[in-house]
This record gives structure tokens, C-alpha cells and sequence, in this order.
């Protein structure tokens, strides 16, 4: 007679060749976007000198464009592996934005910004690939909540510190950013091209898939599940970026501070305990499909929360004590989902077609980021609360698709650790499964 348990070796939990480099990059990096993505069009003004309305044309035109690449970015990792493509992609990103101050023409704008977008796009791909590529087991959990602190961390701090550049040297301080930019990219790019992957070399092909690519992808229903589940879960993400500035004005009436403070909130927490949180679920060892199930219950809470708030309207420092507590328990589900939805993701997907796998799952982010704009103001436009009720019904089917999903996905997707199998008449362990 034989029993499953959960090996706990540390081994699990090895450090991956050149993490700390890897995490130095992603944080050096993080700095660099938080320089220019609160201010975007105002950024892109001021460097190339065109207008908003043509920046904004642009950047929308050629945001598309790069969404429509995300899955030539999936074949060339495939192809060439995750860390080569992610150094090409840093050294995309460190050109365009040193160039960007001299793209002060509307074809050279659109050049360089069509040539950025493409990388900037692509890159949560390439970088997902790259957890995948150089790190196994519960290692991938950990790296996936050190890059979400880290990235927090980053541009938090990338935002003070253009606002300093630009409190010293004005609307002209864009231009030094830019080429901050680039150094940080480029810096980046260094540093991660230290980091060895675990299994060197192309990738092996699947056995019986000999023209393994996107078809292979749409063959795999569990895996279009977890993804489509994943799509409920992140117009949950977009909520606070898009949906939380408009309802607080135009349904609670409070000031648009309260907006800064929920963003200062949730960068903290996020930046502060995102580790600790995630190693507490690691250690717990939770299956990731049920962390993740947990984490959109976390902010299908939320979500009631604020309904709860919309119907009552309390005097104004309740209201403020209330979207505080709100916001922690969004942030909460957001520490304990993503590290989790990632690795789960990311463990999913074959090693020979991993890219395509993750440029697929990642579509699921970029078409709720696409269609939450839209989406939210509509449905605000008939009552406060109701797009709180349709983004708490979606983490609830998220949660249940994900319970529901457990059971069809790979063994090594669900668990962090490696299963064994104990016998009875054996003094040690029999390895059954171990992760990826």
C-alpha cells in the first residue's frame, strides 16, 4: 500500500543562479517605468515636443500594435529561449528611450514609440518565461512575489524621483528622465544576463507534438480554463487604477486625494509584506490553485465592501476609515493571488512551448486592461455600485473555476512541491512527480 505526500526538501526552495541579479535588475528597471507611466502623455509631450492629442493617438495606435505582437514574442522564447529574448527586449526598451528626445517629428515619434511598445508589451511575457527557465518548484513562488515587491518598490521610487527631477529643472527634467530610462534598462539588462536558466539549450520537443506551437495551446482546455479564469480575476486588478478614481467622485462624492492615499496604501503593502505574505501561503503548503481561489475571494470581499459603502455613504471620515480597510483587503488579495497565479501559470505550460503558453495567458491581463475602461464607466453610468457587483461576481467564478480546474491541471502546476509516494515496506520516499 502506497501514500502521496508533499516532499518538503529544501531543494524547493534553492536560491536560482544569480536571483540576486536577476531581482536587482527588475527593481533597477521598475525605477525606470515609475518615471514615466504616471505622467505618460505629459511625459511623452514634453520629450518629443508634439501634442497630446497626437501623443495620444500614438501611444494608442501603437499599444495595439504591441498586443498584436505578444504572440510573435511567445515563439521567438520558444525559438531562442527566455533570457536571450529578455536581454533583446532590455536593449529595445534603453534605445527607444534615449531616442525618444530627438523623435521630436511625428514618423520618427512613431517609430521609435511603435519599436518600445513592442518590447514594453511583450515583456511580461518574456520575463514570466524567464521565472520559468531559471527557476523550479516553489523557487518560481518566490520569485514571482520578490518581482511583485520589487516592482512596486521600484516605481514608487521611480515616481518621487522624477518628481524631484522635475521640481529642480521644470517641464525640461522629462528629458533627463528619458535618458534615465534608457541607463536603467540597460543596467537591467546586465544585471538579469548573469542569471543562468536550470536546463540549458533549446527547448525539447513535446512527444507526439512534432509541430507543437499555438495549436498545441488551443488543444489544452485546462490550461484555456485557468487562462479564461484568470481574465475574471484581472478586471479585479484593473478596478483601483480605473474604476476607483471615478467612484469615488462621481458616487461618493469624496475628495480625489482619497485616490492617492489607496494608491499609497496598496504600493506599501505591496513592496512591504508581499514576500512575507507569500512565503506564509508557500509554507502553508497550500495548493496554488486554491491560494490563487483564496486570492479572488480576498477581492470578491472587497468588491461587496464597496457596495456596502455605496449604499450607506457615511460622513466623510468614515468613509475614509472604510476605503482604507477596503483597499488593505484588496491589496491582501492581491499578495496572495498573484505569486500563486503565476507560478501556476507559468508551471502549466509545457517547457518546449512555454512561451506561446504564457503569451497566451498573459492576453487574458491585456484584454481586461482593454476592456475595464469601457466597461466600468458604462455600467457607473447606471448605478455606483453596479460595476462592484459584476467585478465580485467574476473573482467569485474565478475562484470556483480555479477549485473546479484543480483536478485537470498537472500535478506539478498545483503543487509548489514535489509528491511522493511512502511505502510501507520502504525505509525512504518514492519519488512519484517532482516540479519543473
Amino acid at each position: 500500500m502506497a501514500v502521496f505526500a508533499r516532499k518538503t526538501a529544501a531543494s524547493g526552495e534553492a536560491k536560482v543562479a544569480g536571483e540576486r541579479s536577476l531581482l536587482l535588475g527588475i527593481g533597477i528597471s521598475s525605477v525606470g517605468i515609475g518615471m514615466y507611466i504616471p505622467f505618460s502623455l505629459v511625459f511623452f509631450h514634453h520629450v518629443t515636443g508634439l501634442s497630446l492629442t497626437v501623443v495620444g493617438l500614438v501611444m494608442t495606435v501603437t499599444g495595439l500594435a504591441g498586443l498584436a505582437f505578444m504572440p510573435l514574442a511567445g515563439t521567438a522564447v520558444d525559438r531562442f529561449g527566455a533570457k536571450r529574448v529578455n536581454l533583446v527586449l532590455y536593449g529595445i526598451r534603453a534605445l527607444g528611450f534615449a531616442l525618444y528626445p530627438f523623435a521630436s517629428s511625428l514618423p520618427a515619434f512613431a517609430a521609435v514609440a511603435l519599436v518600445t511598445a513592442l518590447a514594453d508589451r511583450s515583456f511580461g511575457v518574456v520575463q514570466q518565461s524567464l521565472i520559468g527557465e531559471v527557476a523550479r518548484g516553489a523557487a518560481r513562488d518566490r520569485l514571482q512575489a520578490s518581482t511583485r515587491a520589487l516592482q512596486n518598490a521600484g516605481m514608487g521610487a521611480g515616481a518621487l524621483l522624477v518628481s524631484g527631477v522635475l521640481a529642480l529643472w521644470g517641464t525640461g527634467g522629462f528629458t533627463y528622465t528619458a535618458w534615465g530610462n534608457a541607463l536603467a534598462f540597460a543596467l537591467a539588462g546586465l544585471l538579469v544576463g548573469r542569471v543562468r536558466a536550470v536546463r540549458a539549450g533549446k527547448a525539447v520537443a513535446i512527444a507526439g507534438l512534432p509541430d507543437a506551437g499555438y495549436r498545441t495551446v488551443l488543444r489544452d482546455r485546462p490550461f484555456l480554463g485557468l487562462t479564461a479564469a484568470n481574465f475574471l480575476t484581472a478586471l479585479g486588478y484593473s478596478a483601483l487604477s480605473v474604476l476607483f478614481p471615478l467612484y469615488l467622485s462621481t458616487w461618493l462624492r469624496a475628495p480625489d486625494s482619497l485616490t492617492g492615499a489607496a494608491f499609497t496604501v496598496n504600493t506599501v503593502l505591496c513592496a512591504g509584506i508581499g514576500v512575507l505574505i507569500a512565503g506564509r501561503v508557500r509554507r502553508s503548503g497550500a495548493r496554488r490553485t486554491r491560494s490563487a481561489a483564496l486570492g479572488a475571494l480576498l477581492f470578491a470581499a472587497a468588491f461587496v465592501g464597496q457596495i456596502v459603502l455605496g449604499t450607506l455613504r457615511p460622513g466623510q471620515t468614515a468613509t475614509l476609515v472604510a476605503l482604507l480597510a477596503i483597499v488593505v483587503v484588496y491589496t491582501l488579495g492581491e499578495l496572495v493571488h498573484s505569486p500563486s497565479g503565476g507560478a501556476l501559470s507559468v508551471s502549466a505550460a509545457p517547457e518546449a512551448v512555454r512561451g506561446r503558453y504564457l503569451a497566451t495567458y498573459q492576453l487574458s491581463y491585456s484584454l481586461a486592461g482593454a476592456l475595464a475602461p469601457s466597461l466600468f464607466t458604462a455600467l457607473l453610468a447606471v448605478d455606483g455600485r453596479l460595476p462592484w457587483a459584476v467585478l465580485a461576481v467574476a473573482a467569485l467564478g474565478a475562484a470556483l473555476a480555479l477549485l473546479r480546474l484543480e483536478r485537470h491541471l498537472p500535478a506539478e502546476a498545483v503543487h509548489a512541491e514535489p509528491l511522493v509516494v511512502l511505502k510501507a515496506s520502504a525505509a525512504a520516499p518514492v519519488p512519484v512527480t517532482t516540479a519543473p
